[in-house]
């Protein structure tokens, strides 16, 4: 019995490791811990909401469907209609962008990438420390850059939620400049804590968005789950009827 009890308790690893998230090496600095729950239905449904109103204008998510959206996230097709449908013309399309690549291409020197499967290339963590680590740069030709992603050419988007960040440098022993930190130079119209929770509802988002089929994978293992427990009663019962002559 106690084998079988040990056997459940790993079971239910995968899905608790996940979501812990954790310190991975984003380029020169640690990414920020970020804790991933697909199991939040209104963190996804604002995550999905920041991503069609801010990112879906320059990039796509082209293996995804809003229909399919909807549903996973539990929101009505109408809801989608009327709130999320700003790029396509019915539910059933692609996530598409808005803006041409060609356009995108002459005016940031690159096309956005398409964000399914960002979360799978990049990890979580490394998109929420993204998202968080924009900073003012008149050195470079949109006026940004990022600690994460050094002379990237996206702008930043979301000053207006987090303000404006100034990056403090320091040299190393070796004379090269390193970075001592990120401080406020103009206050959003978001308080840091608030900005953070939003991001990390974005960042969960994409997390759903680059397997999608996660969720149902999760409603099976619960029913997986209770059936292995009642079904280790039932053997645990057996056992003892068997060996009951033995012991």
């Amino acid at each position: 019995m106690k084998k079988l009890l040990i056997l459940l308790v790993m079971l239910g690893l995968p899905a608790g490791a996940f979501a812990a998230g954790g310190h991975k090496s984003c380029g020169a600095i640690e990414c920020d811990p970020v804790k991933i729950d697909l199991g939040d239905q209104a963190s996804l449904q604002r995550g999905a909401r920041i991503f069609v109103n801010y990112c879906l204008s320059c990039h796509s998510a082209g293996f995804m469907r809003y229909n399919r959206m909807g549903k996973d996230l539990g929101i009505s097709e109408e809801l989608v209609k009327d709130n999320l449908l700003f790029a396509a013309d019915k539910v059933g399309d692609l996530m598409k962008a808005v803006m041409p690549k060609d356009d995108a291409r002459r005016w940031f020197g690159v096309a956005p990438p398409d964000l399914s499967l960002i979360a799978r290339s990049r990890k979580p963590a490394w998109i929420y420390t993204y998202m968080r680590s924009f900073y003012r740069d008149g050195k470079s030709p949109s006026g940004w850059n990022n600690t994460v992603f050094p002379h990237v050419a996206m702008p930043h988007v979301l000053y207006e939620w987090q303000g404006d960040q100034r990056a403090i440098f320091k040299k190393d022993e070796h004379g090269a400049e390193v970075l001592e930190r990120l401080e406020i130079e103009r206050v959003g119209s978001m308080q840091p804590q608030e900005y953070d929770r939003a991001m990390r509802d974005l960042t969960n988002f994409l997390v759903y968005l680059g397997e999608p089929a996660k969720l149902v994978r999760y409603q099976i293992g619960i029913y997986v789950l209770i059936f292995l427990a009642v079904f280790l009663v039932f053997a645990y019962l057996l056992k003892k009827e068997y060996w009951k002559d033995i012991h």
